[in-house]
């Protein structure tokens, strides 16, 4: 089987992905890790690892070249501001970063995957490396959504999607019909907490979160970590909804035994 190559930003995801993909049997597994961004643990998670610098494009792409890998995933987070800020980037960097017109994750990673793709190193969805971490349509924890709850489920997707498909965010909060607090600058979790305030006293709100209508999930996969949790419990949430096969659960035991610890209710949906 072909090695598979992991582009190894910061955060667990890189671990996670890492682990996962060998359980799977998905072949040796090769990491380009970044000095000063990515975890140490990942010496242990991936078969073969090399460190190195941000804004080495080349090195970066020789790393997979040199080792026979034609497939590659990006898992974890790299400011992309890290990538042009205080840094000594090689040739090839300097190149593709003069021909970008909009410096944004997905201009920035596309422009990479391009280069990438001119040594032979196709970047792909890591989603099939990723086993139950990516879930299934339905509840994941004891407690179930009741039919009031489900309602704003599918309310609360529908405004996600019209809201994510204009690029503001990607979490709304809602209960009994009522947008309370839609996600922008400030992320996810202080939407949470912020929705969650809104609700009153009792809380009960309901969180959606969902992936953009055009997605790349080469880049970017709707998260749910431990900080999500911890937000639903301080905003006294009562159900956490989250998009089938388009989202990823970090550390998913750990999740869930968080959940139901509080009384939330984890459910994935189909996707709108």
């Amino acid at each position: 089987m072909e090695p598979l190559g992991i582009i190894a930003g910061n955060g667990d995801f890189p671990l996670i992905l890492a682990r996962s993909a060998r359980q799977l049997g998905s072949g040796r597994t090769v990491a380009a890790a970044f000095e000063g961004e990515t975890k140490t643990e990942i010496d242990g998670a991936a078969d073969e690892v090399e460190w190195i610098k941000l804004g080495q494009l080349n090195k970066l792409i020789e790393v997979f070249t040199s080792r026979g890998v034609k497939r590659a995933v990006m898992a974890g987070g790299i400011t992309p501001s890290n990538l042009f800020k205080n840094l000594r980037l090689d040739l090839r960097m300097t190149t593709v970063a003069l021909r970008l017109k909009e410096r944004n994750a997905e201009t920035i990673f596309g422009a990479i995957a391009a280069e990438m793709a001119k040594d032979g190193v196709e970047l792909i969805d890591p989603r099939p490396f990723l086993g139950d971490s990516i879930p299934k349509p339905g509840a994941l924890t004891r407690r179930k959504p009741d039919k009031e709850q489900q309602e704003d489920i599918e309310f609360g997707l529908k405004i996600g999607k019209e809201v994510s498909a204009l690029d503001i965010g990607q979490t709304v909060v809602v209960k009994k019909g009522t947008v309370l607090a839609v996600e922008g600058f400030e992320g996810t979790d202080e939407c949470i907490r912020r929705g969650g305030a809104l609700a009153g006293e009792k809380g009960g709100a309901v969180v959606v979160k969902v992936s953009k209508p055009k997605q790349d999930f080469r880049f970017d996969i709707p998260c749910i970590g431990e900080k999500t949790i911890e937000s639903c419990r301080v905003g006294k949430i009562s159900v956490f909804a989250m998009e089938a096969g388009r989202s990823l659960l970090l550390d998913k035991d750990k999740l869930l035994k968080a959940a139901n610890e509080i009384g939330l209710s984890l459910v994935a949906v189909p996707s709108a």
